[in-house]
């Protein structure tokens, strides 16, 4: 707590001096409790709950409409404050007619109007309009690659800042132009993360949202100990990308696309790759996983968070 000391010398006033010192008296007492009170220590943030959900995959196929929907409702019952989605918004646009991939972002569009909280789009793979040369796009199409998602869905990578938390959303993937794509965070979108950064308070905290991993161990539990994740798992400049936040206070990174539930935590960073709304691409659990989103709960600097299996069942 600080202050400030006022002294008043013993001066004779005039009754006409008299309101000139009760004026001057007010004002300093009004000056020295402003100076005390902004002084204090911040109260701690207001806590507040936000839903990750990823890799839903929708379809008119394999009853992914009435799951997705499902899904939505069991986090309107929890009521989070918003909902980020993790991308793979859609089964596929990648290698898609252009009609079946309009049809789907439509569908997608329509049905995430069912939440009651503001929803957040992290961009995924199937959100990439005719790369794969099956689809027959052509690349003149102003809607051709990452275009159909902008248009459709908003910016690919953004900031927002909520009860004194900064989320960025990002977009972890690259068309390589070979009928394949990346994890990359490309150089026009570091450039901006730089300047996001810098206006950034760094005591505050941030979560990033990517579809395309950081970081995972993915690889390593589920093929060999010692093989190295390949470029189209992880973001391969992640490590150049993370080195920017070193002086900040990044608290989160929320993953998707490997459909599997891990919290890695290293160097004060949870890395949550947030399991999938599909699961097994809506016919089943994926390595036992069962279909579900996580909720998170923000409290003063800290995150906690628990996985929700919202009771989808297949339906043949």
């Amino acid at each position: 707590m600080a202050g400030i000391l006022i002294i008043f010398e013993s001066v004779t006033y005039k009754p006409s001096d008299m309101k000139k010192f009760s004026l001057f008296t007010n004002i300093s007492l009004m000056l020295t409790l402003f100076l005390v009170f902004s002084c204090k220590p911040k109260p701690p943030g207001e806590s507040f709950t936000f839903a990750f959900l990823t890799d839903v995959h929708l379809t008119y196929e394999r009853n992914a409409v009435p799951g997705f929907n499902q899904a939505i409702k069991s986090v309107n019952d929890l009521k989070p404050d918003f909902v980020i989605m993790g991308g793979d918004l859609i089964m596929d646009a990648l290698g898609q007619r252009y009609s079946l991939a309009d049809s789907l972002y439509n569908l997608y569009n329509e049905t995430v109007k069912n939440f009651n909280m503001p929803v957040f789009n992290t961009m995924g793979n199937h959100e990439i309009y005719g790369i794969y040369t099956q689809s027959g796009a052509d690349k003149l199409n102003p809607e051709y690659g990452e275009k159909m998602f902008e248009k459709r869905l908003g910016d690919l990578y953004k900031s927002f800042m909520h009860k004194g938390w900064k989320f960025m959303i990002l977009n972890s993937v690259e068309d390589t132009g070979k009928d394949s794509y990346i994890g990359k965070i490309d150089d026009a979108q570091i450039e901006w993360i730089k300047k996001e950064l810098g206006s950034t308070d760094k005591s505050t905290p941030i979560v990033i949202s990517t579809h395309i991993p950081f970081i995972t161990a993915n690889t390593q539990k589920y093929v060999g100990t010692t093989v190295a994740s390949d470029s189209s798992t992880v973001i391969y400049n992640g490590k150049e990308v993370l080195e920017l936040f070193s002086n900040h206070n990044l608290k989160l990174v929320l993953q998707g696309h490997l459909h599997s539930l891990e919290d890695i935590y290293i160097d004060g960073i949870h890395f949550l790759t947030g399991g999938a709304v599909s699961s097994g691409w809506w016919d089943g659990p994926n390595k036992g996983l069962e279909e579900g989103y996580v909720l998170l709960t923000a409290t003063n600097n800290e995150i906690s968070w628990k996985y929700i299996d919202f009771g989808w069942e297949v339906k043949k």
